[in-house]
């Protein structure tokens, strides 16, 4: 038997494909880098600097850096490069929906939690201004962070709050709306 298959079949994936995190409101990683000029004008744009060069030069959502604060920045600054070179006024860029929401992710709390390892901690609960994560008591044992997924907004303020890098972001669906949304009149 073929040892990669035999690795499939127990749950790992060696070869496993990882999907970079794009910027709110971007359209289907199908689409977007067939879209997406890599102008970095989404990545100036972000007060918060969440918002990095990535493979490619494709803009990228790192954690690490920043949190999102959905002030649709990046959405409002991308434009479409035939608009830049006629000079055009500047349309909303066909990399970049409002009709979507921002995006799909949410955190998840790894094995490297604090808690979970018997130490108190509490700062991602602290950071959360949605009121996503909590923290369940256990006997003999800090209490342990629970997300729930409907209050996360998948901002990421906790990730960068956490010193273990324990939290990570994780899509949770892909967005239910269309590939791209149609260019606005002149």
């Amino acid at each position: 038997m073929d040892t990669g298959r035999r690795a499939f079949l127990r749950g790992h994936c060696p070869h496993r494909i990882v999907v970079p995190l794009r910027p709110p409101w971007a359209v289907m990683e199908a689409v977007f880098p067939q879209i997406c000029d890599r102008c970095g004008d989404c990545i100036a744009a972000c007060p918060t600097g969440v918002l990095v060069q990535g493979g490619g030069g494709f803009p990228e959502a790192d954690f690490s850096q920043g949190h999102c604060t959905f002030c649709a920045n990046c959405a409002h600054a991308c434009t479409t490069a035939a608009g830049r070179k006629t000079g055009t006024r500047h349309r909303p860029a066909l990399a970049f929906s409002p009709a979507l929401p921002p995006w799909s992710l949410r955190a998840e709390v790894g094995a490297a939690c604090l808690p979970h390892r018997g130490v108190l901690c509490r700062g991602c609960d602290e950071r959360c201004e949605a009121g996503a994560i909590r923290f369940s008591p256990r006997a003999g044992t800090p209490a342990q962070p629970v997300i729930a997924t409907d209050l996360c907004t998948g901002c990421g303020e906790c990730v960068a709050a956490c010193p273990t890098q324990a939290i990570s972001m994780k899509p949770c669906a892909p967005p239910p709306a269309p590939f791209a949304m149609e260019r606005q009149g002149p």
